[in-house]
């Protein structure tokens, strides 16, 4: 089975140069009973690209379905393997990760779901399921705490008792069972939290993530997780109905949302024009 893998190899770098000379790429139309999701992949990840683009091009997704939605997180599908009359697959199949700097969890972005560090510690990709992020909006405040240390630093204050103020209030809110105003509180006692324990609890951020993650939202502790190689461009309304389905144990949907994919090609100028995405400069 390495043998795929290594095909999958050439040909992605094949592609890649054919790509950067070429004036034209592809775009795919992911089509569902909850409607359409228009879905454009990143140069910057050519063995994703290349492997998405085979399997898409020869309808190995269609009528695959989202075997995994959770609300305010992410859907998840493109697992071909259940399909019938497919071979199981190999982890030796598995597709050496990609993480880009630049390349993060806003919502609508297009992800490779994989197995987890204990048996992947490499991050390697799975060769057909993907992800789309949905995740939440974030306060600016919170995604500039660091958090780990902010954490510790609230224990400590709690136990030595000098936020026996906070406390009471906290569970005041905790018997009526308001959970996000809690939340809320405790996150605006990180300027306390400094002035009583004399550290910083602050910690730098990218501003495009900020600036996503607290106005459109998404889920920004996967980034450098996972491969991030594509993004809805169209249709962002669609991940929103599907991850409010209902579910099964396994986060599983009751009915099953199936999908086709739609191969389109376009001129790069117009994809840049009518969906913003810049292309990386020619090395």
């Amino acid at each position: 089975m390495k043998s795929i893998l290594g095909a999958l190899i050439f040909s992605s770098l094949a592609f890649s140069i054919q790509a950067q000379n070429s004036k034209k790429d592809y775009l795919f139309k992911l089509k569902t009973s909850f409607g359409d999701m228009t879905v454009l992949l990143y140069e910057e990840t050519p063995l994703h690209k290349a492997n998405f683009i085979e399997l898409a091009k020869a309808g190995r997704y269609d009528s695959t379905f989202f075997h995994r939605v959770m609300e305010n997180f992410m859907i998840q599908g493109g697992d071909i393997f259940r399909k019938p009359n497919e071979k199981k697959g190999s982890n030796d199949d598995a597709i050496p990760a990609e993480i880009v700097e630049g390349l993060f969890h806003k919502k609508g972005e297009l992800a490779a779901a994989r197995q987890p560090d204990n048996v992947n510690p490499e991050k390697k990709s799975s060769s057909c399921q993907f992800y789309i992020v949905q995740g939440k909006v974030y306060p600016e405040a919170e995604l500039t705490t660091d958090q780990d240390k902010f954490n510790r630093v609230f224990g400590e204050l709690m136990m030595a008792g000098k936020l026996d103020s906070l406390r009471q209030q906290l569970i005041a809110l905790q018997k009526e069972k308001k959970i996000d105003e809690m939340n809320t509180l405790i996150a605006q006692s990180k300027p306390l939290c400094e002035e009583l324990s004399g550290e910083n609890l602050s910690k730098e951020i990218d501003p495009d993530k900020l600036k996503a993650y607290s106005t459109v939202g998404g889920t920004p502790h996967l980034d450098g997780e996972y491969t991030v190689f594509g993004r809805v461009v169209e249709g962002l309304d669609v991940i929103d109905k599907i991850a409010a389905v209902e579910i099964k144990p396994r986060n599983e949907p009751v009915e099953r949302i199936y999908m086709q994919v739609e191969v389109l090609e376009m001129k790069k100028k117009q994809i840049t024009k009518l969906y913003g995405y810049t292309y990386p400069e020619k090395k």
